[in-house]
């Protein structure tokens, strides 16, 4: 058999019927790549999620959705959460059992997440600054890497808060925070949120404000002045930063303990304080302790069964497609038959004729799978940036 000769005519005839090759390949590769991509996707989202869930030993929120509360204390994502005082944050603090970490999630500048909390967040989360410094007062910010990167964001440059509504009746001014820090890359929700101190996240809100001192205000300013106390009118204009001239100008109406969290990451000193505290707060109505790691472990089951569903499908549609592949060959011989009698009359056998037909399978096959195998190495490589784009 004049291999030579087959492989020259196989190639004339792909060349010739470029459209009709063409499409086979695209089938056979979705065929091939599809079931793999899916199972590369999933395999790097559990990754990525079990491993910050794996090291938050627990997490203490409003009562309701478990799964909710996982995401805005560990990914800060779903911002709507019910709140909880934070006064619950300092009663853990208090029982000896346990440290923790508040957790306010609620706000974004330019697209990234605000959120509220304690130096101990970054020693907790081992993470580093590539510039710069922790905060040290109200209205400083530390930014992740991402953010920083997608901003051009540097120390002493300045974040503004986005409004929740384009039209605050309640008069809340964003607030103009300063930089003072960026955070090294960490591969985690962490490089796209931008850090403060939970008071800071309370003046975005509007709970405390600072505006000038009642005692210096103008005659006009003045609402009344009985001489043990002084009112401010509507004219008295909010500050909307903080700065080291007016930061003593900035306080809170009520108790600190009413303001809100929407997360605070409980750390236990011992298995058996993790035991203790768990019991605590196994029949409180208003409030959940919840094990993160465990939430995972439950999504995933409900993920890989929607994946197997998934992949069963694609197989089935898949063997769809290659029976039809093969029909497409068996076809692609009779619409032949002039060719092939020609080739019969110049000498070809039968066996020729038949590798034409497996030499045009052989080239659909073979280059369908190099190009599954490329487009996979490409999935595997972007996966953990699209997991982090989709997840943040």
């Amino acid at each position: 058999m004049n291999w030579s000769g087959i492989s020259y005519l196989g190639m004339r005839y792909i060349s010739r019927n470029r459209a009709k090759v063409s499409l086979l390949i695209a089938a056979f590769t979705l065929v091939w790549l599809l079931p793999l991509a899916i199972g590369v996707l999933v395999k790097t989202a559990e990754s990525q999620l079990r491993e910050r869930a794996s090291a938050t030993p627990l997490l203490l929120g409003h009562a309701g959705s478990a799964l909710e509360l996982t995401f805005n204390g560990l990914y800060f994502t779903k911002p709507d959460v019910a709140t909880i005082p934070f006064r619950e944050f300092e009663a853990v603090e208090d029982s000896g059992l346990a440290s923790a970490i508040p957790i306010y999630s609620r706000f974004t500048t330019e697209g990234h997440r605000i959120v509220g909390t304690s130096l101990e967040y970054f020693e907790f989360r081992n993470l580093k600054y590539s510039e710069g410094r922790p905060i040290l007062r109200l209205g400083e910010c530390v930014v992740g890497a991402a953010v920083a990167e997608a901003g051009g964001v540097s120390p002493d440059d300045y974040l503004i808060s986005s409004p929740e509504t384009l039209f605050d009746l309640a008069g809340v001014y964003p607030l103009k925070m300063k930089v003072c820090g960026v955070l090294a890359p960490s591969g985690t929700p962490d490089d796209r949120a931008v850090f403060v101190d939970p008071k800071t996240a309370w003046i975005i809100e509007g709970l405390g404000h600072g505006h000038v001192n009642a005692n210096e205000a103008t005659a006009e300013q003045r609402l009344s002045d009985d001489g043990d106390s002084v009112k401010l009118n509507a004219s008295v204009v909010e500050y909307n930063e903080i700065t080291p001239e007016n930061v003593g100008g900035f306080h809170f109406h009520g108790d600190n303990g009413d303001n809100p969290l929407t997360a605070v990451i409980v750390l236990p000193d011992t298995p058996k304080n993790q035991a203790i505290i768990k019991g605590r707060y196994a029949t409180d109505d208003q409030l959940q302790l919840i094990s993160p790691a465990t939430e995972m472990d439950e999504l995933f089951d409900t993920v890989f069964s929607v994946q197997r569903l998934i992949i069963w499908l694609l197989l089935a549609v898949g063997g769809a497609t290659l029976i039809i592949g093969g029909l497409v060959f068996v076809l692609s011989y009779r619409l032949r038959k002039d060719e092939f009698s020609h080739l019969r009359r110049l000498g070809a056998d039968i066996a020729t004729l038949k590798a034409l037909i497996a030499f045009e399978a052989g080239f659909v096959l073979l280059s369908s799978l190099i190009i599954s195998f490329g487009g996979l190495l490409m999935i595997k490589a972007v996966a953990p940036a699209l997991v982090r784009l989709v997840l943040g």
